[in-house]
Formats: C-alpha cells, sequence, structure tokens
C-alpha cells in the first residue's frame, strides 16, 4: 500500500519563516513608488489598513486549520465547508497562486540578478535558482525550513540596517516630509485615492497562506498553523508600515513629482536609499530583493506540492500525485510535477514583454477567488452545516473578508479576468467530468 503520510518535523517557527519567506520581509520596495504616488504620500496609511484588510482572511484560516488539520489548505477546507464539488473549485483555482508564483519569484530573480550582473543573461540565472531550491524541497521539508530560514535572517537583517540608518538620518534633521505625511498625505489623502492603493498592498501579503498547506507536517497541535498565521501577519504588517514610514519621510521630492514621472515609480524606494543614505544601502537592498524572490519560490514550490498531493490523495487528481518519499516524507511526484510546471511557465513568460505582469496578475486573481471560497467554507462549516460550534463572528468576520476579495478582484484588469475566467470555466468542465464518471 502506498504511503500518503507526510513527515512531522515542523516548528511553529519553521512555519513562520516559510511564511515570511514567502511574502518577503521587503516586499514594500517594489511597490512604494506606486503607493507613494497613488496617495499624495499616505503610503504608511496603506499598509496599516491592508494589515487590518487581510486580518479577516488569516482569521479564518485559523479557524479552519484547527478543525480541519490537512494537507490542501483551502481545498480541504472547501471540501469540508461547502461540499467536495467547491473544494474542487476552490482547490483548482488556489492552482493559479501556488502554480504559478513560483514562475514569477523564479523570473523576477533572473531579471533583477541579470540587471546586477548584465554579463549573465537572465534565463541563466533563473534556471540556477530554480534547480537550487528545488532540490532542497526534494530534499526534505526539514532542510528547506533551515536554508529558507537562513536567507530570512538576511532579509530581516537588511530591513534593519535600513530601519536603523533611515531613523539616524532622520534623527538628525534629514528627510524631505514630515513624518505625519505617511499617514495622512501631503495635502490630505481622498478615500477614493487610498481604498484603490489599497487593491494594490494588499497582494504584498499573498504568500502567508501557504503555511496552511503543512497542517499535517506540524509537530504541534492543530491549532498551531493558526499561531504562525496570525505571527506572520502581524510581523509583515509591522514590518511593511514602518519601511513605508520612514521611506516616505526620506523622500527629499514631493509624491506629486512621482505621480508626474511613473517611469520613476518602480525604483523610488532605491532612489530614496541611495540620496538619503548612501548609495551602499541601496545595492544592498536591490542585492537582496533579487536572491529573495528564489526563496519566496521554493516555499510557493512546496505549498503547490501540498495542494496537489491533498487534492490527489481526495481522489481529485491522478494517484500518483498522493505518493510519498518513505526516505524524506516529502510528496515527491507532486514536488516534481509542481517543479516542470514552474520551469515551462517560466519560460514561456520569459518570452513575452508582458509575462512578468500577467503572470502577477493572474497570479492574484487565482490567490483571492481561493480566499473568497475560504471565506464561504468557514460558514458553511460553522453556520450551514454546524460540524462545530460556532457563534456570530463565524458569519461576520468572512463575510467581510470576502467583500475585501471581491472588491480586490472586481478591480482587477481585464486580461486577468479573462485567463481566470478560462481556468474557472476548465475546472468546472473537468469537475463535472469527474463526477459523471463516479456515478
Amino acid at each position: 500500500m502506498t504511503d500518503t503520510r507526510l513527515a512531522r518535523s515542523l516548528s511553529l517557527r519553521d512555519l513562520v519563516v516559510y511564511g515570511l519567506l514567502f511574502i518577503g520581509p521587503l516586499a514594500p520596495v517594489g511597490v512604494f513608488g506606486v503607493l507613494d504616488a497613488r496617495t499624495d504620500g499616505a503610503v504608511a496609511l496603506v499598509y496599516l489598513l491592508a494589515t487590518g484588510a487581510m486580518a479577516f482572511t488569516a482569521w479564518s484560516y485559523a479557524q479552519m486549520s484547527r478543525v480541519v488539520p490537512h494537507a490542501g489548505s483551502v481545498f480541504a477546507y472547501a471540501s469540508e465547508g461547502l461540499g467536495r464539488r467547491a473544494g474542487f473549485i476552490a482547490g483548482w483555482m488556489a492552482m493559479l497562486d501556488y502554480l504559478l508564483i513560483p514562475s514569477v519569484a523564479y523570473l523576477f530573480c533572473g531579471i533583477a540578478l541579470h540587471a546586477l550582473v548584465p554579463a549573465v543573461p537572465a534565463w541563466m540565472f533563473t534556471v540556477a535558482a530554480f534547480a537550487a531550491t528545488t532540490a532542497l524541497n526534494l530534499a526534505g521539508v526539514r532542510v528547506a525550513a533551515r536554508a529558507g530560514f537562513a536567507m530570512l535572517v538576511i532579509e530581516l537583517a537588511v530591513l534593519a540596517i535600513f530601519i536603523a540608518a533611515a531613523s539616524l538620518v532622520l534623527a538628525r534633521g534629514g528627510g524631505g516630509r514630515a513624518w505625519t505625511t505617511a499617514f495622512a498625505g501631503a495635502g490630505g489623502a481622498t478615500g477614493h485615492a487610498v481604498a484603490g492603493a489599497l487593491s494594490i498592498a494588499v497582494l504584498s501579503y499573498l504568500g502567508f497562506d501557504a503555511i496552511a498547506s503543512f497542517a499535517e507536517e506540524t509537530t504541534g497541535d492543530a491549532r498551531q498553523v493558526g499561531r504562525a498565521i496570525a505571527i506572520c501577519l502581524a510581523a509583515a504588517g509591522v514590518a511593511f508600515t514602518l519601511q513605508a514610514l520612514l521611506a516616505a519621510a526620506l523622500s527629499p521630492y514631493p509624491a506629486a513629482d512621482l505621480l508626474a514621472h511613473p517611469e520613476r515609480q518602480g525604483t523610488a524606494f532605491y532612489d530614496v536609499s541611495r540620496m538619503a543614505i548612501g548609495a551602499w544601502l541601496g545595492t544592498l537592498v536591490a542585492a537582496v530583493k533579487a536572491v529573495g524572490p528564489a526563496f519566496a519560490a521554493m516555499t510557493a514550490q512546496a505549498a503547490a506540492a501540498r495542494l496537489l498531493f491533498g487534492m490527489a490523495r481526495d481522489g481529485r487528481l491522478p494517484a500518483a500525485l498522493a505518493r510519498v518519499d518513505t526516505r524524506h516524507g516529502v510528496p515527491r511526484t507532486a514536488l516534481a510535477a509542481a517543479a516542470l510546471l514552474t520551469l515551462v511557465v517560466s519560460v514561456v513568460a520569459a518570452r513575452r514583454d508582458d509575462g512578468l505582469d500577467l503572470l502577477v496578475s493572474v497570479v492574484d486573481m487565482g490567490a483571492l477567488a481561493a480566499f473568497a471560497l475560504l471565506h464561504a467554507s468557514v460558514v458553511g462549516f460553522f453556520v450551514v452545516r454546524r460540524r462545530a460550534a460556532g457563534r456570530t463572528v463565524h458569519l461576520v468576520v468572512p463575510v467581510a473578508g470576502a467583500i475585501v476579495s471581491v472588491w480586490i478582484v472586481a478591480a482587477a484588469g481585464a486580461l486577468a479576468k479573462a485567463v481566470a475566467g478560462v481556468w474557472l470555466a476548465t475546472g468546472l468542465l473537468v469537475s463535472a467530468t469527474s463526477a459523471s464518471r463516479e456515478r
């Protein structure tokens, strides 16, 4: 008989490491300029509100991981709360997130490293990052967690250096703006502007949900996943808001300048660091932001494999994907499948001028659709099916979270919606075909 048990070797610290690696402690660096321009400087306020918005999703994950501590994350939760067909659709939509995020990260890694070392082609960096992190995942979840922890320490060290250096400059009277601008805007941030920026800021948090994929590999009780998710979100929220606050206060030019020159928005954080603190810091942040995505991809690849594993074990995908390597305790076949798809998508995206932007948009759609079904699962499990003692909060919080998810999906681009729609239609067709065979 094929063994379908995963090795229990992940501590609370390991889970938090996976979550923070997936998110990336320096996630605001890439979108700081966009948010600063859109909100007239109120970028710290946006991240503060985004943390609150994502708290609804974190709460729902904590509730479902406690009562359904299985691999497969939102697939398992929706299956229990809404039924097998809804569970399949939830898992199917989550695939857009978990299976494509590694491609986004590897592609970004290759592009960023090529910018630092132009003599080496981007594709060579992409392949090297893919090979190294895939090998770590195949070596076992514990080995990958240790490597990830080392990278996370480096990222946190760079963040600490930026915070210390920025604080020193501001204490000496440096900086171009009042610190209150980061919360109120230069001319009073409008609600419409903040709401529009919020739909971008919440995407910086995508990834903490991957912690739930490792529910069967934890060494603690069923509440450990929920604790890790809460810690991860809180840590990211503090780090993101503080980064935004300091960068906004240091900025030597008004946010209106960035709005007038959109070509400078992508490098705004690096430019602020170089001008206000020193060129060495801008280069250091750029280097870490180039390598960090490879480890985010490692975590995403591992989470994707657990999703495939969970769906296969439940009979919704080919049984071969539910096999577990007895030596390392990992779903080796599912990992290989996820890695192969990641490599193919990365190559295809690299051949398109808009490949990176398209992948990011589609990933966001998959994640937010899965979040909406997660919230529905909480209501279905605790309120409708009453499979555990529920309270009013099991209705109010998930509904609020679902509204946030649907609102952000509505603000997405037309092409991303079209791709997600085709993927959803394909999933419905696969589900209907599978159901007819079962009869």
